[in-house]
């Protein structure tokens, strides 16, 4: 009898654990669609920078691809928020990084070579918060997309 509950409450730990672990996995994609502001699906993507920027439905991409420009600093800060660029060199001037100067934009740490480029963007929040640190040119000058992993045969 004893074995039996044993093996039923390591059955119940297991699904506790696995449910825990499917749950987690679904909290790690906090994308929002840079066209509606809606939470982004993984079904919904179009190849962008050497990344990938995800939508809220199939309509979005089609006004996306129509007017890039419009949706850039979103969908630059899409890439980041995602894991699929990677902060190298201040935004703004494009110099080395300085650690002390981080701060969240969006849900992204940023980090900016000097007191002064911090403080452009400490001045602005939200949406123009994003274009400043976000926008084509700073984009460019701080951060990079990671090569895709190449598939194993």
């Amino acid at each position: 009898m004893t074995k039996g509950i044993s093996i039923a409450a390591a059955v119940l730990v297991a699904a506790c654990l696995a449910w825990t672990a499917n749950a987690e996995k679904k909290e790690e994609f906090k994308a929002k669609c840079p066209i509606s502001g809606k939470p982004a699906q993984k079904s919904s993507a179009v190849d962008y920078k050497g990344g990938k920027v995800y939508f809220c439905c199939p309509g979005c991409p089609g006004a996306f691809k129509k007017d890039t420009a419009k949706y850039a600093a979103k969908a630059n800060h899409q890439l980041a928020l995602t894991g699929q660029a990677k902060l190298v060199k201040c935004p703004v001037a494009g110099a080395k990084l300085n650690p002390d100067t981080a701060i969240d934009v969006a849900g992204v740490k940023v980090c900016f070579c000097c007191g002064g480029c911090k403080g452009k963007a400490t001045k602005v929040s939200g949406d123009e918060q994003i274009e400043l640190i976000f926008n084509d040119k700073a984009f460019a000058n701080g951060f990079k997309v990671a090569e895709a992993k190449k598939k194993e045969k």
